[in-house]
């Protein structure tokens, strides 16, 4: 009996996050692999930067955490600071991408129909991040919110993934375009389940998973909401006519102007003065 509980007691207690991680780098490859390696892929300056971005950011929450699996806070706090850098970047390159996809809306004359995902994921990136180190303080809701930005990263890599290789979802002509709202719905409920169970796991601190999750839910009401009003076609036009070095440096200057007020640089200066 002393033995199993032995056994329990060493059980990696942060096993489920490890599974997430890896189940979103996996749907980010088999998400993205048309643009790269499908038929008609043209990948662009961008999509290679924002590539980058997230398997850099991926690989970030992936040492943090096995850092604090191991118990090495300090040397966890002085690479959480890279965060000043990476978030930002990370925010900008998807607020680049919302414009650029708006854009070709613009240009093609067919609109963008996932402009308000795009830009709504985008700004709750930036709320989550912030998120986050607001809560700092509170080292399990801290890590939750921090991990719970792969799952923006889930939700629409499900979607790429499910009309890419999923029959069901391939969209085979114009008559078949529904399929576009099939894999949305599926790949939200994947996500809210997901989220269910982190929330079972741990009630006070894993609810920050189902928010994410419930963002994309949220999003489609917005864009219902929009729609009724027929204000799509005019934000489509907005964030299309927008100057991508202006989207680019403002949405990264405003990310890093955030985390900023949430006092994150106190907590620079104190790292450096227990280190000097």
């Amino acid at each position: 009996m002393s033995h199993l509980k032995l056994k329990l007691k060493n059980f990696n207690p942060y096993w489920l996050e490890y599974l997430f991680l890896a189940s979103v780098a996996f749907l980010s490859v088999t998400g993205f692999w048309n643009i790269y390696v499908g038929v008609n892929a043209t990948p662009n300056f961008l999509h290679h930067l924002h590539v980058i971005t997230n398997v850099i950011w991926l690989l970030l929450l992936l040492c943090q955490l096995s850092l604090i699996g191991s118990k090495k806070y300090e040397l966890h706090k002085k690479i959480g600071l890279s965060v000043l850098f990476f978030a930002p970047l990370l925010f900008a390159t998807t607020a680049l991408l919302s414009v650029q996809s708006a854009h070709k809306g613009l240009i093609s004359g067919r609109g963008d129909f996932l402009i308000v995902q795009n830009v709504m994921v985008t700004l709750e990136l930036g709320l989550t991040i912030v998120l986050a180190f607001a809560f700092r303080k509170r080292r399990k809701l801290h890590g939750a919110f921090l991990l719970s930005t792969a799952m923006l990263f889930m939700g629409i890599a499900l979607f790429f993934t499910l009309i890419s290789f999923v029959p069901a979802f391939k969209i085979a002509g114009p008559e078949t375009f529904y399929r576009f709202k099939m894999a949305a719905i599926t790949g939200q409920a994947i996500c809210v389940c997901v989220g269910l169970v982190f929330l079972i796991k741990d009630f006070r601190n894993g609810w920050p998973y189902l928010l994410a999750a419930g963002y994309f839910v949220l999003n489609e009401l917005i864009r219902a909401l929009l729609t009724a009003y027929s204000l799509i076609d005019p934000m489509t036009e907005w964030i299309g006519s927008m100057t991508p070095s202006f989207a680019f440096i403002g949405s990264f200057l405003a990310l890093l102007g955030l985390l900023t007020a949430t006092g994150i640089h106190k907590s620079r200066r104190l790292v450096t003065r227990q280190t000097s």
